[in-house]
């Protein structure tokens, strides 16, 4: 009886990593304490494009530790379609895509006035657009001189 109690235990511990797989990005919070902060659409475009409040890129480094950057990006829309126009000079972020990276990107608005921290904002999941195309036609809204990458917002959870 005793054996079979190990091996069931042996079991279910073994299979314990497989049922724990998750996305990290939609279960690393729980609890959405900013649901009616979130932005989304039009008033996230708008909101990321008035430049002002906190941007930041996360990647993963080779070794697998994350790699969180700042950056002030800006977002477009064709179509129904929003997509994050991200203008990195080659640093590490850039490696990470190149060696294949995902890209999640976070937008918070400044805080209203007399708040500590803002709680209006975006966490968006991204996807690079590789579709040539597209991606001539994104280019059309690049400042000249200046070719971004492009990436599509595929999706849009509140801060936390």
């Amino acid at each position: 009886m005793k054996k079979f109690l190990i091996l069931a235990l042996a079991l279910c511990l073994a299979a314990l990593p497989a049922l724990a797989e998750a996305d990290a990005v939609t279960s690393a919070s729980v609890n959405d304490f900013y649901a009616d902060g979130m932005l989304e659409g039009d008033d996230l475009m708008n909101a990321i494009n008035a430049y002002s409040g906190f941007y930041a890129v996360a990647s993963v480094n080779s070794d697998g530790t994350p790699n969180l950057g700042f950056y002030i990006y800006g977002c477009v829309k064709i179509d129904e379609t929003y997509y994050l126009q991200l203008g990195l000079s080659p640093n590490q972020t850039t490696s990470n895509v190149d060696a294949g990276s995902e890209l999640v990107a976070m937008y918070a608005a400044l805080p209203e006035e007399g708040a500590t921290y803002p709680t209006s904002g975006a966490r968006m999941s991204l996807s690079k657009v590789t579709d040539e195309a597209l991606l001539e036609e994104l280019l059309k809204t690049a400042p000249q001189g200046f070719t971004p990458m492009y990436y599509e917002i595929t999706a849009v959870r509140s801060l936390g």
